[in-house]
């Protein structure tokens, strides 16, 4: 899950920002509602998370403005204004949900996760692919009720996938939700990941919900369906050779 976070008191983001990263978050911090629409005009985020009372634009004008510019990313707002008008003003200016401050931030993690949940569509906190079960809360995954043992950016990929299952994901999607810009290794680490968790998924019959769209990137399906993708187009399960693999998961 990749947050930006906007929030001009640094001790209150700090301390966000912490518990954010604890359940496997990357974080963007910035202090201006200004730098804010800057970043989310390039790159895409899970959930913006905004104060109202910042230094030049306001949340409410900030807010007001991505949803004129058409943006869908959902915003929370978290402030100390905690009269009712502030709520109505900033859920009618297009926010989905208002926080007030002081709060506690298992509160926030898990208002995050509600409003990053219902605007993939996913209304339970676990997603059901075929055999596979990936449980939100924890981050954890499992089959056919075993668990299968990931790191976190395996699970942070799977769970991508997941939600946007049957989505094409190119490499650079993969790599801005995993590093949210900061320290990115090389692009063909994200080849490294699949080809690990494919080896993973396969223990338990299921290396085939990951598909590969040459040229373009990856994709999570439940079925291969051959007459919208040509069997030239996917690659075969545990393509290459031993020594190939030996060398990208020691790379890794």
């Amino acid at each position: 899950m990749r947050i930006l976070l906007v929030e001009d008191e640094l001790v209150a983001a700090k301390a966000m920002a912490l518990a954010l990263r604890a359940i496997g978050a990357v974080v963007e911090h910035v202090d201006t509602a200004d730098d804010a629409l800057d970043l989310i005009k390039f790159y895409e985020y899970d959930i913006v998370v905004l104060d109202i009372q910042l230094p030049g634009l306001d949340g409410y004008e900030a807010v007001r403005r991505i949803r004129a510019d058409r943006f869908d990313v959902p915003v929370l707002i978290v402030s100390g204004l905690s009269q009712a008008q502030s709520r109505v003003r900033a859920l009618s200016a297009g926010a989905d949900d208002f926080l007030t401050k002081p709060f506690d931030n298992a509160e926030l993690v898990a208002r995050i996760r509600a409003i990053v949940r219902r605007s993939k569509g996913i209304c339970q906190p676990t997603i059901n692919v075929g055999a596979l079960v990936l449980h939100l809360e924890n981050r954890e995954a499992t089959a056919d009720g075993a668990p299968i043992h990931l790191t976190g950016k395996e699970y942070a990929i799977l769970e991508l996938m997941a939600m946007r299952k049957g989505m094409i994901l190119t490499k650079e999607i993969f790599l801005n939700h995993l590093y949210g810009g900061m320290d990115e290794p090389e692009i063909k680490i994200i080849d490294v990941f699949i080809c690990k968790l494919r080896k993973k998924l396969n223990l338990y019959g299921l290396s085939s919900l990951i598909v590969t769209i040459w040229g373009r990137g990856y994709m999570m399906k439940d079925f291969v369906d051959k007459s919208i993708y040509p069997e030239k187009s996917l690659e075969p399960v545990n393509r290459g050779s031993r020594a190939f693999d030996r060398k990208m998961l020691t790379a890794a």
